[in-house]
């Protein structure tokens, strides 16, 4: 059987995210350079903390061609909190360019009286258009939150997914073709995670 690749880069929730894959009997590989991607029927890119840090570990894996390749090839993707904001082409965190492989910016969310920053915590999801992992009509699907930025797509139909913010909204998840990610941890969001990281597996083509 085919494995899931996991990028490691030293920044993502390695050991969370391969135990929710293990518990779906999917097979983990931690890809830590190019040769390994061969063996692999999907990838993720996790990620905790900063964002310029993230990227200049990711480039010393010397993988990210090869991470844009895969997306332009067709091959299933799946980007998961600091994961989906490197998409991106900047962030508000940083300085350097982000991996470009989505048109928009990720901005500070903005600070409102009656909210907290870092946004954390557990969240409804709200869909706003059909897509892959979550049904537009499905209620009750609540996620694990933990972030201070949030996705500002160009282009707002990549948007398959909010999350309420006080009386904002925020970007929970995009998708683009055989690319998706979300904001929140679905590997730290129990039942509603569970069956989101089902989905997507049944999903990769």
């Amino acid at each position: 059987m085919a494995k899931i690749g996991l990028i490691d880069y030293g920044m993502g929730n390695i050991h969370s995210v391969t135990k929710a894959l293990e518990s779906l009997e999917e097979e983990v590989i931690l890809i830590k350079n190019n040769h390994q991607i061969r063996d692999c029927k999907a990838l993720i890119l996790p990620g905790v903390g900063s964002f310029d840090p993230a990227i200049n570990n990711l480039s010393k894996t010397e993988l990210i061609i090869d991470i844009k390749n895969w997306i332009k090839s067709g091959k299933s993707f799946l980007g998961i909190c600091l994961g989906l904001q490197l998409l991106f082409e900047s962030s508000d965190e940083g300085t350097i360019n982000g991996l470009g492989i989505v048109k928009g910016q990720i901005k500070k969310i903005p600070q409102l009286s009656d909210q907290r920053i870092p946004h954390v915590g557990w969240c409804e999801l709200l869909p706003i258009r059909k897509n892959s992992l979550l049904k537009v009509d499905e209620i009750n699907n609540w996620v694990y939150f933990v972030h201070s930025y949030h996705a500002v797509p160009s282009n707002n139909n990549l948007i398959t997914a909010n999350v309420s913010y006080g009386s904002e909204k925020l970007t929970a998840m995009i998708e683009r073709d055989n690319l998706m990610a979300c904001q929140f941890h679905p590997e730290k969001s129990g039942k509603t995670g569970e069956k989101l990281l089902r989905r997507w597996v049944k999903s990769i083509q």
